[in-house]
């Protein structure tokens, strides 16, 4: 298993694809790929103005949010997340308005090329956490303490060449769990 530690404090602001917010991401595969090309990703995004999600053609998408509460709207329906919500699963090419409530949000997307690979992401706290799939990757949602490492907020690890005995890790403080895996055809 090869661990890589992702600084928050290294990510770089980007405009979104649309143009309408900025994204700073955190891992993508295959490296270097760009928001055309990838086979997963995951980014953190500022939501600061009601406006279009852009349109992501054969991928699906999970938001989390991480701060403040926002309203997704599909056509008539409407979906209210906050910090607490359970991470949410949406089509990435459905069209869909984001408005945030009452200030700004942040929000984690983890994004996979439909029909080539999957993803799983969970919101834990005080945990012991197996990483599983092909790659996996945990988010510090406050200063936590994963095995003997110190992460501060929004610091991440990423977990590749996974094997099915990869170890526990005992996580203490609030993170956000994702694993990736390939789809078999």
């Amino acid at each position: 298993m090869i661990t890589t530690v992702l600084s928050a404090a290294d990510r770089v602001a980007t405009p979104w694809k649309n143009g309408g917010g900025v994204t700073r991401e955190i891992a993508a595969s295959p490296p270097g790929a760009d928001l055309g090309d990838f086979d997963w990703r995951i980014s953190m995004a500022e939501v600061r103005d009601p406006g279009a999600f852009s349109p992501f053609p054969e991928v699906d998408r999970c938001l989390t949010v991480l701060r403040g509460t926002l309203t997704l709207t599909f056509g008539e329906t409407v979906v209210f997340l906050d910090g607490s919500s359970s991470p949410f699963e949406f089509p990435g090419d459905q069209p869909c308005q984001g408005t945030p409530v009452a200030g700004p949000v942040l929000d984690l997307n983890v994004m996979c090329r439909r029909g080539q690979w999957r993803s799983r992401v969970e919101r834990m706290e005080d945990a012991t956490w197996r990483p599983s799939g092909q790659t996996a990757f945990l988010l510090a949602l406050e200063p936590a303490v994963v095995g003997a490492r110190t992460l501060s907020r929004f610091d991440a690890l990423l977990f590749d060449d996974l094997s099915p005995e990869a170890p526990p890790l005992d996580v203490v403080g609030s993170f956000i769990a994702v694993s990736f895996e390939p789809m078999v055809a």
